[in-house]
């Protein structure tokens, strides 16, 4: 009913480069490839002509998509350069290994992909790390990587993570990676319509950055839901939590920040969340010092709707990857 009328871009599958400048949130003015030439990917290679990391590593605008389906074994990080649209519509693309790494790079949109097995030291699914910005993950099924699942440090930020699924993982989302790192306090971060599905911790984690969460379904969290640590401003608005064994909803861990005295943890703002299974409520009383941002300071609408059992329905069918077709490029050539 009123919630799939009320789901966020309900028109971006009408053509192909209709996502372009349509995040809703602090990512919303990624355009990835919008003005570059369309690039097919027409094999599973680790690398080489046709490859997704080919495509990935060049300089120009490209809108990249598959024409084969399967899983892409990567060898070592694909780093990805600006101005790109790495599009999975139409097919079932897995990458494993490694992951994506967003290094110093601009307006990139990564859509309808899965993230899965990623191993060695420090190797997440999605790393956006050192000052990356304007960035959009869409419709990602992300799970079981040896470190972080979408890791967002290091002065990066206006990113907006939506409709993403995560599963059978620890640490799954670290914004902010360290005290020290005082740059992050630039950091803006959205993350609405997702759905944490058992994952234990970090969902997310945050140290100094502004994050807005809203319409997300967490259930089953091992350790916290949502943790707010040093100087972090955390709006958690109309998500269902669902509580496992462990009930705490929300953790606040106090930390020093590098060019600070005193220890400080973050604050979080819990506004129309559903709490089922006796999740504990927010706790309102941490680090009354810290100012705490409205999103509407910083964007005038987003799709929202109160948070009730037929939105975790929903939730549970339209995250992560889905089986929907690659829609028509009807952009005209110059």
């Amino acid at each position: 009913m009123a919630g799939i009328q009320m789901l966020p871009y309900g028109d971006v599958d009408s053509n192909l480069r209709a996502m372009a400048g349509c995040a809703e949130g602090f990512g919303r003015h990624a355009i990835g490839g919008l003005h570059g030439s369309l690039y097919i990917v027409t094999n599973l290679a680790d690398d080489g002509p046709g490859s997704l990391r080919e495509g990935c590593r060049r300089n120009e605008p490209l809108w990249i998509v598959f024409e084969v389906s399967g899983t892409i074994h990567l060898s070592s990080y694909l780093s990805v350069s600006s101005y790109k649209t790495i599009d999975g519509r139409g097919h079932r693309v897995k990458l494993t290994g490694k992951g994506l790494r967003l290094k110093e790079c601009e307006h990139i949109i990564v859509c309808n992909l899965e993230f899965e097995g990623g191993r060695g030291h420090d190797v997440d699914g999605i790393q956006i790390k050192p000052n990356s910005r304007h960035i959009w993950i869409d419709r990602c099924t992300l799970r079981d990587y040896d470190d972080g699942l979408i890791d967002i440090t290091r002065q990066s930020t206006d990113i907006t993570v939506s409709r993403c699924y995560f599963g059978q993982h620890d640490k799954t989302m670290l914004i902010g990676a360290d005290p020290t790192h005082v740059g992050d306090r630039c950091i803006r971060v959205t993350i609405h319509h997702c759905f944490f599905d058992g994952t234990r911790q970090r969902q997310p984690r945050v140290r100094f950055g502004k994050v807005h969460l809203y319409n997300n379904y967490t259930r089953n969290w091992g350790v916290y839901a949502v943790c707010a640590s040093v100087e972090s401003q955390i709006y958690s608005q109309c998500n269902i939590y669902e509580a496992g064994a462990k009930k705490k909803t929300f953790e606040f861990y106090t930390e020093k920040a590098a060019d600070k005295e005193e220890q400080k943890s973050g604050i979080i703002v819990s506004e129309g969340d559903m709490l089922l299974n006796g999740a504990q409520p927010c706790l309102l009383t941490q680090n009354r010092e810290v100012a705490m941002f409205h999103p509407s300071e910083y964007y005038p609408t987003w799709t929202m709707e109160a948070a009730a059992h037929s939105l975790r329905e929903i939730l549970q069918l339209c995250t992560g990857w889905q089986s929907i077709s690659r829609p028509v490029d009807r952009m005209v050539s110059n």
